[in-house]
């Protein structure tokens, strides 16, 4: 009996048991269930999600629509190209590039959805900006050597109509090149020391040069003669030259440069006399550049850039951050400043050049300075209203030599010592992407009128044409037979002309 009573109580305590673990197994099913029914709810996967309400911004702040717009979650590039363009009522379609917070939507709108999207709550802004209407074609090839210079070559420069070519050498002299028979048009003869800078009046009629005894010339393109008498004043050589923009004097009369002894001039190019000496540098000014809004701005070794009002030459402020020598400035505006008045790739000729040159430079938007310097840093400011720069952007190994504005002012581009190229977000100072291929340093950059290629020069004799898509390289082109020093793309985007130490010219084509 004491045996039958334990069988009894061992049966019921496995029951028991079981009973216990059934009811805790359809608990945790219970719960998984509710978990994943809750977190279905909340957040509904984007394969589920079919349209997005989304509101068109232009890049300069201004909303297109009254209200936010309902799209397909499936819309591609080429359907936004259209509802764009229909609601800026363009009769003909302009080429239009598309970003979702800072990134270029290449596909559809799916993979710029994040998970935690609420149809009912998130609006989608997408910023628009119109791209080049023409599309510049890599250069692939070199297609003229031309041959005269008997020293290096410091400077190549196309005009801003691109039809014109010149270049600065060690051996004195400036030469005009006639872009195409490719052959020399005229040698400017008067410099008695290195040509080290030279720079186009935004009308394109006028060609200055400074060497390093500090004297300036001027000369006509259409002639190769020299135009009034010499500039005389900077008492060391001549580091940088910038015309006042077109849309400012449509006759280009002024002319800044910057020097060795510390001071900014301006030129009244008419009479060959300073018209104003911007004082306050301690040490060399390494660069000038003047502003569409009516400021100058100037780099120096003493480590920081001043910021001067043009028309009466009073110091607004000085900008200061930089730890060693800054080397290279860059503004937003620089290639609307450079063309002017010239409509390369315009559909539509109108015959008001300073209107048309006034619009290019608005178009850009709120001048943004961009500057390199010795110590492996470049800071971003806003020169025209703030003090502190907008940001710090590190990452290079050695100094800075070159830094460029895309000529649609989203990227900014900068070329070192460290053998690399390195890429900018224009707004915030956000790293993009290294460029990486040359196997010494990079001396000078330049961008295609497009925006989409970048071209760079280098000490190990080469140039290399980088896509902006891929941030790879497109073309890689040998021919010199030496350090390459200086790099220019036409802004007609048709050729590359770049010139060095081998004291030869090339010029680059498709």
């Amino acid at each position: 009996m004491h045996a039958k009573y334990q069988d009894c109580r061992a049966t019921s305590y496995v029951k028991g048991i079981f009973c216990i673990y059934i009811f805790f197994f359809n608990s945790v099913i219970e719960m998984s269930k509710r978990k994943l029914d809750d977190e279905n709810d909340a957040a509904p996967a984007n394969d589920k999600i079919t349209k997005i309400f989304s509101c068109f911004k232009s890049d300069t702040g201004e909303v297109l629509s009254d209200g936010a717009v309902e799209l397909p979650i499936d819309t591609n590039v080429d359907k936004l190209q259209e509802l764009c363009n229909a609601l800026l009522q363009n009769e003909i379609p302009l080429p239009l590039a598309f970003y979702i917070n800072n990134v270029e939507v290449t596909d559809d709108l799916r993979k710029h959805i994040g998970k935690d999207f609420k149809i009912s709550e998130n609006v989608v802004e997408i910023i628009y900006q119109p791209q080049a209407v023409f599309k510049v074609r890599a250069v692939t090839r070199c297609t003229g050597s031309l041959e005269g210079h008997k020293e290096a070559v410091i400077s190549v420069a196309f005009s801003p109509d691109g039809k014109h070519l010149a270049s600065g050498s060690g051996d004195t002299t400036v030469r005009l090149w006639d872009i195409y028979t490719q052959t020399p048009e005229y040698t400017c003869e008067g410099h008695r020391h290195w040509v080290l800078c030279i720079s186009w009046s935004p009308c394109g009629t006028k060609l200055a040069s400074a060497c390093k005894n500090g004297l300036i010339y001027l000369w006509d393109p259409n002639t190769g003669k020299q135009i009034g008498k010499a500039m005389a004043g900077h008492k060391m050589w001549v580091t940088s030259l910038c015309w006042e923009p077109y849309h400012k004097n449509p006759e280009c009369l002024y002319l800044a440069s910057s020097s060795k002894d510390s001071d900014v001039r301006i030129w009244d190019t008419k009479r060959a006399q300073t018209s104003r000496i911007l004082a306050g540098h301690t040490k060399s000014v390494t660069c000038v550049k003047w502003g569409g809004s009516g400021l100058i701005y100037s780099a120096s070794q003493d480590r920081t850039i001043k910021v001067w009002r043009a028309e009466d030459g009073v110091l607004c402020r000085t900008l200061e951050g930089h730890a060693h020598w800054v080397n290279t400035l860059a503004l937003n505006v620089d290639y609307a400043l450079r063309t002017g008045p010239f409509q390369l790739g315009s559909t539509k000729i109108k015959t008001n050049t300073l209107e048309y040159a006034r619009n290019q430079y608005e178009s850009v938007g709120e001048e943004r300075l961009v500057s390199g310097s010795d110590d492996f840093t470049l800071f971003l400011w806003k020169p025209e209203k703030e003090k502190k720069p907008i940001a710090r952007m590190t990452g290079h190994q050695q100094l800075i030599n070159d830094v460029k504005f895309s000529p649609d002012g989203r990227t900014i581009a900068s070329a070192s010592f460290d053998k690399s190229i390195k890429l900018w977000e224009s707004k915030t100072g956000t790293y993009i992407a290294s460029l990486r291929g040359h196997v010494q340093a990079v001396y000078s950059i330049a961008w295609s009128a497009d925006s989409r290629l970048l071209v760079s020069g280098s000490a190990d004799s080469t140039l290399k044409v980088w896509d902006m898509k891929t941030h790879k390289l497109d073309q890689d082109l040998p021919g010199h037979a030496d350090e390459v020093y200086a790099v220019d793309w036409s802004p007609d985007g048709v050729r590359v002309a770049s010139g060095g130490k081998d004291k030869v010219l090339r010029l680059w084509q498709n």
